[in-house]
């Protein structure tokens, strides 16, 4: 008896695991398996590396939720957007067929209207594919959204030694062009001083595609004539390109979700004037492919300040140095 009372008395720690471990196994994650024994027992220590099991294994189940709402929020709002442009073009195309067109004229404007929600179609969905290329990039690298590239595998960006002012000239050139009343500055990062040389190892093209989107966004979102700043620098260990602008500015919540896919800070505009709200997504994750980094800082009525931050090469790493824009000489 005395036996039986001894095994009793020590198994009952192992009751209250195996209580816990039915109620984990119908669903309650967040419970975890109580501390029967000091640190330094053989039970303690096995408690403590089941309860650091358990917090693993509800992030890891937390995370593929997660995941997974995202997944059917993309999917929903993916759709949506296919969905108007195809509505668009099947609606002219039945006019069409029912003979509703008649006049020459009427025709040669229904076909520019078809070709106009193709092109607007194409474009979404070469949006769409390059995400989900930089997506799987992504999830090949290290199993889940990465910034730093696996040196193994095939590069999928053409990297090369790149002086970023060659990329704010031209952000400077295509502010001008989207809105010629507006004031275009070039500056140092944050504004302070010149703008200065910016090494960093990257894209051209695809970082090209990074400045054009913070540039149309800030063109698009903001009054016609409001000034625009182009910095360009090097802070730390980084080669910084900022693209400022003086509008309406945003809130804090419309900051932590600028850079969500199909997110437009501004319901109020149509999807001809404010994109499918792809842009800023597209620059997150190509900057991330570079293994950067890009930010917004922004509060309402003090305008928005988007800024990319890139790895910086070292001067010598740089070979021959690209020539320098012209609206830097002197």
């Amino acid at each position: 008896m005395a036996g039986w009372f001894a095994v009793r008395s020590g198994l009952r720690p192992l009751s209250r695991v195996e209580r816990t471990a039915a109620e984990i196994a119908v669903g309650d994650l967040s419970r975890r398996v109580p501390e029967l024994g000091g640190p330094n027992t053989e039970l303690g220590r096995l408690m403590a590396a089941l309860n650091t099991m358990l917090g693993q294994l509800e992030a890891a189940f937390a995370a593929r939720a997660a995941s997974e709402a995202r997944m059917s929020r993309f999917v929903a709002d993916a759709s949506h957007e296919l969905r108007t442009p195809l509505a668009g073009i099947k609606g002219l195309t039945d006019l069409y067929r029912m003979g509703a067109l008649a006049e020459r004229e009427d025709v040669g404007a229904t076909m520019s209207r078809i070709a106009r929600e193709s092109e607007r179609l194409t474009r979404l969905v070469e949006d769409m594919l390059l995400l989900a290329r930089l997506d799987e990039r992504a999830l090949r690298e290290t199993g889940t959204p990465a910034d730093v590239r696996a040196p193994d595998l095939p590069p999928e960006l053409d990297l090369a030694p790149t002086d970023l002012r060659t990329l704010a000239a031209d952000a400077l050139h295509d502010a001008h062009a989207l809105d010629p009343t507006r004031t275009v500055t070039l500056s140092g990062p944050g504004g302070a001083g010149p703008p200065a040389w910016a090494p960093a190892l990257a894209d051209e093209a695809r970082l090209r595609q990074v400045v054009t989107n913070l540039v149309g966004n800030a063109v698009t979102h903001t009054l016609p004539g409001t000034p625009v700043r182009i910095g360009v620098g090097t802070v730390g260990g980084h080669a910084v390109l900022e693209v400022a602008d003086e509008g309406p500015g945003l809130t804090a919540d419309q900051c932590d979700r600028i850079f969500d896919r199909f997110y437009r800070a501004d319901s109020s505009r149509t999807r001809a004037t404010g994109g499918a709200g792809l842009g800023l997504a597209i620059a997150h994750s190509l900057v991330t492919a570079h293994a950067g980094q890009v930010t917004v800082d922004s509060a309402p009525g003090r305008g928005a300040t988007f800024r990319v931050l890139l790895p910086r090469v070292a001067e010598g790493d740089m070979g021959v140095n690209p020539p320098v824009p012209a609206q830097f000489q002197g």
